[in-house]
């Protein structure tokens, strides 16, 4: 066994920023007070809190949140601009995240400048924002299509004018772990300062991503409760956090017990529905049929049972349907204190075939004992 500590990794969530432009989502002031009081609850130590360029009735929402918190540290997203920076101030923020895009197709299609004039704007806002009293990352938009010799030389601007952190975000969700890892440290090797990832999961693959950025040097990482964001989403608050305890990645220094509240309260605030298969926090996740499953379950929980449900605040539930084998029914009826006959679950066993395809839902409680009646009637009549 290794004896090598695993690393800190800061949780940087941006569920009150990204996680608001998902199309659709618009939290109210007191749902981003409650928001930001549960991640903190929940021991995230930071938040991207919001955008002050979006103008006064934002910055209000900022100042309520900043003023709410007692120990976590807040983020305003800002553009490299004297505007934005300025509006950020006296809001009680800890951090601004100075963004410009790195990449040759923004640099030239969104902001029509050059690499030297991107260069240039990092030193100089980089350095008004810190004497403005700021902590600073500078943002690397769209980093993951950018070329490695402009991500260097933009760590190094970074670094010499007094950031502490680069956020290599990847924008449109394009990367997969391996080239995650390899861009994350080639970037390791180039900077002391802290990297943060921002991944997107256009592919699906934003939790992998933000693990492999960990593997390979990164000190912090941003996500989204509920994946919450643009598109396809961000990286989900819950998932990261669990598998990097769950996998050893790191230390993050959440109490994942809390998350199935926060998770449900987001769901609330933002109206979104979840999958009931979401990882963690899905009604179905920890929800076994099958009948193999359950059998092994009943001998040895940890037969299948990759992770405990309890790390997250949760348990098994074992529920009846078409994959269900005797050991199953057996149980789940038992613990409805209704005792079967092998013979008796057989033919059970077909009704739950033919109700679970007609119905294409798990029964419940009243729908198992209506099943059994006749069962439970020749139970009465025997006695």
């Amino acid at each position: 066994m290794s004896s090598i500590k695993p690393p800190n990794v800061i949780v940087n969530d941006t569920t009150l920023r990204d996680g608001e432009q998902s199309p659709g989502v618009a939290f109210t002031t007191d749902e981003k007070v409650q928001l930001a009081r549960l991640l903190e609850a929940a021991g995230v130590p930071e938040l991207e809190v919001g955008i002050p360029a979006m103008g006064a009735q934002e910055q209000e929402a900022i100042a309520a949140i900043t003023a709410s918190l007692t120990q976590t540290k807040t983020m305003a997203w800002c553009r490299m601009s004297e505007l934005d920076i300025s509006q950020a101030l006296n809001l009680g923020l800890d951090w601004v995240d100075l963004s410009i895009p790195v990449s040759r197709q923004q640099i030239r299609h969104k902001l029509n400048i050059n690499p030297e004039q991107v260069l240039a704007r990092c030193d100089r806002y980089v350095k008004q924002a810190l004497d403005l009293g700021f902590q600073v990352c500078v943002g690397m938009e769209d980093a993951s299509r950018a070329d490695a010799d402009m991500l260097h030389s933009v760590a190094a601007v970074a670094q010499a004018a007094g950031a502490s952190r680069i956020r290599f975000a990847d924008t449109l969700g394009i990367l997969e772990p391996f080239r995650t890892r390899e861009m994350i440290a080639s970037l390791r090797q180039h900077t002391d300062l802290q990297i943060e990832m921002h991944a997107h999961n256009d592919l699906g693959l934003a939790t992998a991503n933000t693990l492999a950025a960990i593997d390979a040097g990164a000190t912090s990482v941003n996500t989204t409760v509920n994946g919450l964001g643009e598109r396809a989403g961000n990286a989900p608050l819950e998932e990261v956090a669990v598998a990097v305890q769950v996998l050893n990645k790191g230390h993050t220094g959440i109490a994942l017990p809390q998350l199935p509240a926060l998770c449900q309260y987001a769901l609330v605030a933002s109206g979104r529905l979840v999958s009931p298969q979401k990882a963690i926090v899905g009604d179905a996740v920890f929800t076994h049929e099958s009948g193999i499953h359950i059998d092994g379950l009943l001998k040895d929980v940890n037969n299948y049972q990759g992770f405990a449900p309890a790390l997250v605040g949760r348990e098994h539930t074992l529920v009846l349907g078409k994959h269900s084998g005797i050991s199953a029914i057996l149980e789940v009826y038992h613990r409805l204190g209704i005792e079967l006959s092998d013979q008796q679950c057989e033919q059970l066993r077909s009704q739950l075939r033919q109700w679970s395809e007609s119905r294409k839902c798990s029964p419940r409680e009243a729908d198992l004992r209506a099943l059994a009646q006749p069962f439970i009637h020749a139970l009465y009549a025997d006695a």
